[in-house]
């Protein structure tokens, strides 16, 4: 479920997307996220509709993980 803080309305041309973030042992906690002034919160496990910029800082957080993880495995000792 994805819970909107914002009281202003969202555009009403903005597109959206239907999204499922993974929940397992390590990801339990539902996730923030905020993109300007908005905010949702998005549950574990729950396939939910979000806004084209919502899934665009998710996919950007999962791809900074990935090369953050190649970092610290070419740099471990």
């Amino acid at each position: 479920m994805a819970e909107k803080m914002k009281t202003e309305a969202a555009p009403e041309a903005e597109k959206t997307v239907r999204i499922r973030l993974p929940k397992d042992k390590e990801h339990k906690e539902p996730v923030w996220v905020r993109v300007n002034e908005r905010k949702w919160l998005i549950q574990r496990g729950v396939e939910v509709e979000v806004p084209q910029c919502v899934y665009e800082v998710l996919q950007h957080q999962q791809e900074m993980e990935a090369v953050m993880l190649a970092f610290e495995e070419a740099n471990a000792s």
